[in-house]
């Protein structure tokens, strides 16, 4: 019994980072395309998120068994921080999500780790991809490595 509550924790935490990780590429994909103006940006970003389907897919895990982890209503985490509500421009919305983006990939790394490690690597992948277009947007669009939120 208590590996199989231990399973759940564990779809549970994937399933949050699933969704977590596409719902942050589909902010900074949003950006690219609609506020930058940048197709080729836009396109990688979509594929990246286009990865992690395929990742979970080829990872045999049930994507009905994740659902049934989901604890929405439940979820202790759910309520909006006072930071999150704070975000002042684009700039900060797109350097939000896409920090989003790579913890949670970081996260399904490690969890897969003990589900599959062959899915492991590939969102080890997907992390760095993630690190390779977060370079690329902001050397190419000056606008967000100069906005006052930026962390650095």
């Amino acid at each position: 019994m208590r590996i199989d509550l231990d399973k759940q924790k564990v779809l549970r935490i994937i399933d949050a980072n699933l969704n977590r990780s596409r719902e942050g590429l589909r902010v900074c994909e949003d950006i690219a395309r609609f506020l930058l103006n940048d197709a080729k940006s836009a396109r990688r970003f979509k594929t990246i998120r286009q990865n992690i389907f395929s990742a979970i897919k080829d990872s045999k895990i049930d994507y009905l068994e994740l659902l049934k982890e989901r604890d929405s209503a439940g979820d202790v985490g759910k309520f909006t921080t006072k930071k999150e509500s704070a975000r002042g421009n684009w700039q900060s919305v797109f350097l939000a999500n896409i920090e989003r983006a790579k913890e949670s990939t970081r996260v399904l790394e490690e969890l897969f780790k003990i589900v599959n490690k062959r899915s492991a690597e590939k969102f080890k992948k997907i992390r760095f991809a993630i690190y390779d277009i977060e370079k690329e947007v902001i050397i190419k669009h000056q606008s967000l490595s100069n906005s006052k939120h930026n962390r650095l």
